[in-house]
């Protein structure tokens, strides 16, 4: 990117990751970096507009006439949620990112960074999974809404790219967890749902604490904060629609039953971790690799899972009168 003024709109900028990146361009801006002269940023959350629709989403890009789009909106939700919401999650991520790519095309945005999810990609598949195999297959049943819908911003970037030559890209993280998570009870990730329920836990003092399913599938995990200061670098560096895998390493894939007791550590807690096997585990594995991404960017330092983990916490317990729960 080059010397020109920036304006960059970020959709869904009230969630996680919108929060993370937010949190990144200060500290480039407390430390003097030499974008913040270059850049002005703009988190819009769904008070904003509602980019389900047309019109909403039109009049939200024609007041803030952004040059660029960090596009984090989206529907969603953890297992649960989505198996009983599939047609939900189809048609409102459609209409989003339909809604939302269209109008950076008619307002002439330069770039477009959307964001997809490691579980596009096909249930059937061999292992580490990269960016080329995105298609390869159906999704895994349990979220096949929000898994095609995800799936169709490639196509958008491929067909805006084809026809009108623009540089609408996506990345692929693997999952994300940090401050301002999402703590409900019914549309949680893991992490955060393990988070507070432990802590609700331990405030009745319960002996035993239970992990829904077995604990054995295995998971890689980003902290946000490094996820967004990925997505920054993909702004400003990374120029091709296809798209790329943002993730930890091969190495530092672990159990839901590890994070489990990573969390209990974090916590504090004394008692017991069970396990209903009853409960359904989703996907055993989704192994991303990140090396398209170590090509590019070989310097990148990941927080380590313990301390990405113990930071979580730590802001879950002082922020949970304010936490999305």
């Amino acid at each position: 990117m080059g010397d020109e003024k920036r304006v960059i709109l970020v959709t869904g900028g009230s969630g996680l990751v919108g929060k993370a990146i937010k949190t990144a361009v200060e500290e480039e801006q407390n430390n003097g970096s030499l974008h913040s002269s270059q850049e002005t940023w703009i988190f819009c959350g769904s008070k904003d507009a509602d980019l389900r629709n047309k019109e909403q989403t039109e009049a939200l890009f024609e007041k803030h006439k952004p040059t660029h789009v960090i596009h984090l909106a989206a529907m969603v939700g953890g297992l649960f949620h989505n198996m009983r919401h599939n047609l939900e999650f189809f048609r409102n991520n459609m209409a989003i990112n339909e809604n939302v790519l269209y109008a950076s095309h008619k307002n002439n945005v330069k770039k477009v960074v959307s964001c997809l999810s490691t579980c596009i990609f096909p249930d059937k598949t061999t292992y580490p999974i990269d960016e080329t195999m995105v298609h390869n297959g159906p999704p895994h049943n349990s979220n096949f809404g929000y898994s095609y819908a995800k799936r169709m911003i490639d196509i958008l970037n491929k067909g805006y790219h084809e026809l009108h030559g623009r540089m609408f890209t996506s990345v692929i993280p693997c999952n994300v967890f940090g401050p301002y998570d999402n703590y409900s009870l019914e549309t949680s990730h893991v992490i955060p749902a393990i988070i507070r329920r432990m802590d609700d836990a331990m405030q009745k003092g319960d002996p035993t604490f239970t992990v829904m399913g077995t604990g054995k599938p295995l998971r890689q995990f980003i902290y946000s904060l490094d996820l967004a200061r990925l997505f920054i670098w993909v702004l400003r560096n990374y120029e091709s629609v296809e798209p790329i895998v943002l993730s930890v390493d091969e190495k530092d894939e672990v159990s839901i039953g590890q994070v489990a007791e990573l969390i209990k550590k974090a916590h504090g807690y004394q008692g017991q971790i069970v396990y209903d096997t009853t409960k359904p585990d989703g996907q055993f594995k989704k192994t991303a690799s990140n090396n398209k991404l170590r090509s590019l960017n070989k310097e990148f330092q990941f927080t380590p899972l313990e301390t990405a983990i113990q930071e979580s916490v730590t802001w879950y317990k002082n922020n949970k009168q304010n936490a999305r729960i």
